[in-house]
C-alpha cells in the first residue's frame, strides 16, 4: 500500500498577507514609480527628447506636478543641473518618504 506524499505544512493551505502588508506594498509602488517618472523625465530632458512625442510629454507633464513644490529651489545658471536638482530633489524624497510610511505600515 502505498503512503501519500508528506504535505510541507508552510504551503498545504493558502495563507492570507494582512491588508498591512499589501498596503505598505501600494505605498512602496507608488513611492517607486513616482520616483521612477522622476528619474525618466530628467533622462529625457538631458538627452533633448523629442518635445513634441506624446510619451515625452506625459512624462513631462506628471514630472512637473510630482515636482511642482519644487520647483526653482535651485536656480544654478547651468540648466541641466538646475534640471538635474529640482527634479532630482523630489524624486529623493519620494523615495525617503515612501519607504519610511511602508516601513512604518509594515511595523504597525
Amino acid at each position: 500500500m502505498s503512503h501519500p506524499a508528506p504535505v510541507n505544512p508552510r504551503y498545504s493551505e493558502p495563507r492570507e498577507e494582512p491588508p498591512s502588508r499589501r498596503t505598505a506594498l501600494v505605498v512602496h509602488t507608488v513611492a517607486d514609480v513616482a520616483a521612477a517618472l522622476l528619474g525618466l523625465w530628467i533622462v529625457l530632458s538631458l538627452l533633448d527628447a523629442n518635445q513634441g512625442n506624446a510619451f515625452v510629454q506625459f512624462v513631462r507633464e506628471t514630472a512637473s506636478w510630482l515636482a511642482g513644490w519644487s520647483q526653482d529651489i535651485f536656480t544654478m545658471e547651468n540648466p541641466h543641473v538646475r534640471l538635474a536638482l529640482n527634479y532630482g530633489l523630489p524624486a529623493v524624497v519620494s523615495l525617503f518618504v515612501g519607504h519610511g510610511i511602508a516601513a512604518r505600515i509594515r511595523r504597525g
